[in-house]
């Protein structure tokens, strides 16, 4: 299982990269082998500003419907809009073309809470 280093990770399964005070925000390669075949994203909070741990959006796979978490505060500046017309990307490449959603943080201290990819092996039994 794909687990990159360089990023941050929550407890519901979504894996952060901080780039000054933007972050870019997809689910994990754990989540999205949990949730199997991806058949729509669905995000329309983009210029919403949301609070951590509020939901910003959804993503459905054959068998069930899950939520997706903030892992920090801040607006939605840009949303991926080729899962669109691929949500499959999720599920083929979750690290890269798979991203879901571009935040303009509002207290970049927030990642301090977030998971490295030790805690995150440890935290799904890896």
């Amino acid at each position: 299982m794909n687990i990159p280093q360089t990023l941050k990770y929550t407890q519901d399964h979504e894996w952060i990269k901080i780039d000054g005070d933007v972050a870019t925000v997809g689910i994990t390669d754990f989540a999205q082998g949990e949730l199997g075949d991806i058949v729509y994203v669905e995000i329309e909070t983009e210029g919403d500003t949301i609070g951590a741990n509020e939901v910003f959006g959804t993503v459905e796979a054959v068998k069930t419907v899950s939520d997706l978490f903030m892992p920090l505060s801040g607006e939605i500046i840009e949303v991926n809009e080729a899962l669109e017309d691929a949500p499959e990307t999720v599920n083929d490449d979750p690290y890269d073309k798979g991203w879901m959603i571009k935040i303009k943080l509002s207290d970049p201290e927030e990642a301090d809470k977030l998971m490295n990819s030790d805690d995150y092996k440890t935290h799904i039994g890896g």
